[in-house]
């Protein structure tokens, strides 16, 4: 690759030395026809190290003449006209920036490099570097990549700044750069190439294995004696002996998810669903300490798991068995990986993907059983036991709890149980389930009540609670007869332009459309600061994720 761009630069060049030559000749033309008008302009000659013919020798010396002395009409002398050589440069300016813009754009084209519009040669050394794996920061300084492990002795290095200055010269010697191993002076052997003033060295065999320990080669220091050094990229640089040279201080650390401008994605594997059984126990503790190894030979970051409520807190309020989580906290923390845990507060079961059924804490289900509207509710009054109302959000219904209490308490176990584990970074995120799926929407679209793709579902909002909400709400905008669902909405399977509300020019754009429709949004939306706010105070410190559905599937 390196090659074919320097092939690339090398053809431009050319062509820019042969469009310069046509631009002087063309003022040469002009210059002779305005000579008997005692006009001249200064010609620019040599662009590039070489524009010769024999027509254009004599053409030159007779321009010199010109350029010399140049009479006016009271019989003075001048120079040329500043406005014409500013004319000039702008020309040449143009010419440069175009056979620039036509190299930019065969890297775009040819090597697949995500250039800017406005690219210059610090883009593209941040280019070559990324795709070798290497680490750009913001400013421009480059380093190999934690993520490709030690480097074994007597392996390649190189030290890279983004920096149109050109680095060391090809004939330098590699012992005047410090913080480069003596040992490329004699058992490695540079593949350069030249592409202005950058070189750019055969890339290392890493040693990617875990066991072994990064090791820091002895480097050649200013006085010509070994010394000890971290080979990391340094932004600075210094002169000595009239030759830029590379300094090298120590990097500064990555913050943790702070990854903008490298090409390192953390990469987390989702657990099985059913890892841990109804009782709290792992299933097969073996064979997922097996699966475990396996991940971490892949070099993965670490696991996502489920902490189901229905397991956790499963037969009692507020008493909770975290067994076997912390066995498998604990193992994850040998095989020193890391965790994103989601707090799971809907059922598992019935729904794409599932293959185990986890329903909601059993004494939730005998409240459920007397009081059915603490389940969303469509206009049928079918029930969905899948996850709580939101309508009880703030309802003390159960066992003298209201819903955000109980998720915050539940929350705080956790965070209580698994102190060690945030105080050390092993949980390096906290997923918030929101609602179906652990999704903040509204389960329109259940399977178990007939959906099926592509129908639009149902508005869920015909409990109890909601409706008290609903009434409130329109009483307090003047409309006591708004405090209904729509009527007109369809059913599961509809398609908008079927129904009343939400065909073209439907009621959903009129007065009491925008009303309803705006009410059950701040519902949801409402219910996510709730939950979120206690989530922020119970999970201080650690980074906190909800997932969102699409809304042209789950907007009811």
């Amino acid at each position: 690759m390196a090659t074919d761009i320097q092939k690339l630069i090398g053809t431009s060049e050319e062509d820019d030395d042969e469009e310069m030559d046509m631009d002087v000749k063309e003022e040469d033309d002009e210059d002779e026809e305005n000579g008997g008008k005692n006009i001249a302009a200064q010609i620019m000659a040599g662009v590039g190290g070489g524009m010769a013919s024999n027509s254009s020798d004599s053409q030159f010396q007779h321009q010199q003449q010109f350029q010399e002395q140049v009479t006016t009409p009271a019989g003075g002398a001048r120079r040329s006209r500043p406005l014409e050589e500013k004319e000039r440069t702008k020309l040449r300016e143009r010419h440069r920036r175009a056979i620039t813009a036509r190299i930019l754009a065969g890297l775009r084209r040819h090597g697949n490099y995500n250039l800017r519009v406005r690219a210059d040669i610090n883009d593209v050394i941040a280019a070559l570097a990324r795709e070798a794996g290497w680490v750009v920061l913001p400013d421009g300084t480059t380093f190999p990549s934690r993520s490709q492990g030690s480097r074994p002795a007597g392996g390649t290095s190189a030290a890279v700044t983004s920096s149109s200055s050109h680095l060391v010269s090809q004939q330098t010697p590699p012992a005047s750069l410090r913080g480069v191993s003596p040992g490329y002076q004699t058992s490695v052997e540079y593949n350069t190439c030249r592409m202005k003033g950058v070189f750019m060295p055969n890339p290392s065999p890493y040693d990617l294995s875990s066991s072994t320990q990064p090791q820091i080669p002895a480097v050649v220091g200013e006085g010509g004696e070994q010394t000890e050094s971290d080979l990391h990229i340094g932004g600075s640089m210094d002169t000595i002996n009239d030759k830029q040279i590379v300094d090298i201080p120590p990097i500064p650390k990555l913050p943790e998810r702070d990854f903008a401008g490298t090409p390192f994605i953390p990469v987390y594997v989702m657990l099985p669903l059913g890892v841990v059984n109804m009782k709290c126990e792992l299933v097969d503790p073996d064979d997922l300490l097996k699966q475990l190894k396996v991940l971490k030979s892949a070099n993965v970051d670490g696991i996502m798991v489920d902490c189901w409520w229905g397991i956790v807190e499963a037969h009692t309020p507020q008493e909770y068995n975290w067994s076997g989580y912390s066995r498998l906290f604990q193992m994850v923390r040998e095989l020193k990986l890391k965790l994103q845990a989601v707090m799971s507060f809907h059922e598992c079961g019935g729904n794409v993907g599932d293959d185990v059924c986890i329903p909601l804490p059993h004494w939730v289900a005998e409240i459920g059983r007397s009081n059915p509207d603490i389940f969303f509710t469509d206009r049928e009054g079918r029930r969905n036991p899948e996850c709580l109302s939101w309508g009880i959000d703030k309802e003390r219904v159960l066992r003298g709890r209201t819903a955000v209490e109980v998720y915050f308490d539940y929350m705080r176990s956790f965070r209580a149980e698994f102190d060690e584990f945030f105080t050390d970074g092993i949980i390096s995120m906290v997923e918030v389930g929101l609602g179906p799926c652990g999704e903040l929407r509204y389960p329109s679209c259940p399977v178990k009540h007939g959906w099926r793709y592509p129908g639009i579902g149902e508005f869920q909002c015909y409990d109890q609670y909601l409706l008290k909400s609903l009434k409130k709400t329109a009483e307090a905008r003047g409309h006591p007869f708004w405090a209904r669902g729509p009527d007109n909405a369809g059913f599961y399977n509809s398609q908008p332009h079927e129904t009343g509300f939400f065909c073209d020019g439907g009621d959903y754009d009129g007065y009491y459309g925008r009303f309803f429709l705006n009410w059950y949004t701040r519902i949801l939306i409402d219910h996510g600061d709730r939950v979120l706010s206690l989530a922020k105070l119970a999970f201080e410190g650690t980074q906190i994720a909800v997932k969102v559905s699409q809304l042209s599937r789950n907007f009811f």
